[in-house]
């Protein structure tokens, strides 16, 4: 078979002001640009453990609006993309389906919603598309593919991960590609679509097929820049310890997300810095304490650090590596106030890059699951609104017009030209005085 693997992870956004506003800040462009760029993990890996009786197309579908033509010549097509822009999957589904090209539709929110994903499906992945891809393949073979495939209890081992195929890209478009080390996160946020939705577990990778992973990324892109993408990477800091150093004279720049214990062990930090990594960002989600109490569903861990956060950023960009502090605005116990308070821990702490979201509910979140029971989503089903950026759901402590002014406010004076060569000037000052 032809199998085409089709990515649709664009950057979306239904506030025109702020479209239009964020297209003239340096560090709003600079993010998106970032987020933008990168290739889908998920189905380079399902294309590496595609047997050689198959050939293999990836395409990037980041605007459906700019596809001049359909793809041809697939016996079958699989569609991975996020709920912003899951009606454009769909569309797209549907004119393959049209065309009589049998199509599979996984991802985060298909796996939340698979009737709906079914409507414009032959088949349809909910969970880990791993555990279900060689029978998918055999099923699409044979003629026999079934309308659902769901991982079983426990998922995918991902000591069985195949070796995704990044030689299916062109190094060129991209300014950093992926390599996971984990799926899931301890904290579970009430809000986090993230892999918390496909695995049901924490789990890790053996280290041998990160550094597996990474070698074979050197070989087709000299110097390359990483991007960890796992939803918490260094909740084993035993497993980086012995990791790390294996990257040592490899040449590498990386990223990874974090929370904010690694500022407690400055060997980790030492190796982190020795080996490459420019910047962790964090999920800090709220300047004040009150809106982080009850925030994670299994602790209240980011609650009980609240008050250890600037000491956090300082200790960790001591070691050279820089910080992208997360803000979330319009969590329960925000009023209007929280615009200000967050210019003015940025600016205080020293962060040297911030990125700022609307609280979004996502479909298979907990936090979507509360805002329906509480009446609070505004428009059930609209979700070309769950971009980060958009209000689609009823504030507790202001207004949704409130929370739309103040946010697009906040993104004009965290990224404006002034204050983010300020915030960069800060962290080399700082740092020179840490020396």
């Amino acid at each position: 078979m032809r199998i085409g693997l089709i990515a649709m992870s664009g950057i979306r956004c239904c506030d025109g002001e702020l479209l239009e506003l964020g297209l003239t800040l340096p560090g709003f462009v600079e993010r998106s640009k970032t987020i933008a760029s990168l290739p889908s993990l998920g189905l380079l890996t399902l294309a590496g453990m595609t047997g050689p009786e198959h050939e293999v197309a990836y395409v990037e579908v980041p605007d459906l609006r700019d596809l001049p033509a359909l793809p041809a010549g697939f016996d079958l097509v699989a569609i991975s993309s996020y709920s912003a822009q899951i009606a454009e999957a769909y569309e797209l589904a549907d004119r393959y389906r049209a065309a009589g090209v049998p199509v599979a539709l996984g991802g985060p929110h298909v796996t939340a919603l698979p009737d709906e994903a079914g409507e414009h499906a032959d088949a349809v992945v909910a969970g880990e598309g791993e555990a279900v891809w060689p029978e998918l393949l055999a099923d699409a073979e044979a003629g026999t593919l079934k309308p659902l495939y769901r991982s079983a209890d426990g998922g995918f081992d991902l000591a069985d991960a195949p070796m995704p195929a990044v030689e299916l890209l062109d190094v060129d478009r991209y300014n950093r590609l992926l390599v996971q080390t984990s799926r899931g996160c301890p904290h579970r946020c009430e809000f986090c679509a993230a892999s918390v939705l496909i695995a049901d577990a924490y789990k890790q990778k053996p280290a041998a097929k990160v550094l597996a992973e990474i070698d074979r990324i050197a070989e087709i892109w000299p110097r390359p820049f990483i991007e960890f993408a796992d939803d918490n990477s260094f909740v084993n800091k035993d497993y980086w310890k012995d990791l790390l150093p294996a990257l040592a004279g490899k040449h590498l720049k990386w990223f990874a997300e974090t929370d904010l214990s690694v500022a407690e062990d400055g060997d980790l930090l030492d190796l982190m810095r020795a080996t490459g990594c420019a910047q962790v960002l964090i999920g800090l989600e709220s300047p004040t304490a009150a809106p982080l109490d009850g925030l994670e569903t299994r602790s209240n861990w980011k609650h009980h650090r609240w008050g250890d956060y600037a000491d956090a950023i300082r200790a960790i960009q001591s070691h050279g590596i820089t910080v992208n502090g997360c803000f979330i605005l319009g969590l329960d116990g925000q009023g209007p106030e929280i615009f200000d308070q967050v210019f003015e821990f940025v600016k205080d702490s020293g962060l040297y890059e911030v990125q700022v979201t609307i609280q979004t509910a996502f479909p298979g979140t907990p936090l979507y699951e509360r805002l329906k029971r509480e009446g609070r989503i505004l428009d059930d089903g609209a979700w070309n609104t769950c971009t980060l950026f958009d209000v689609n759901y009823r504030p507790s402590g202001m207004s949704a017009d409130e929370l739309t002014a103040g946010f697009r406010d906040l993104v004009v004076r965290l990224y404006n030209e002034e204050f983010t060569a300020f915030r960069r000037n800060n962290f080399f000052r700082r740092l020179r005085k840490s020396d």
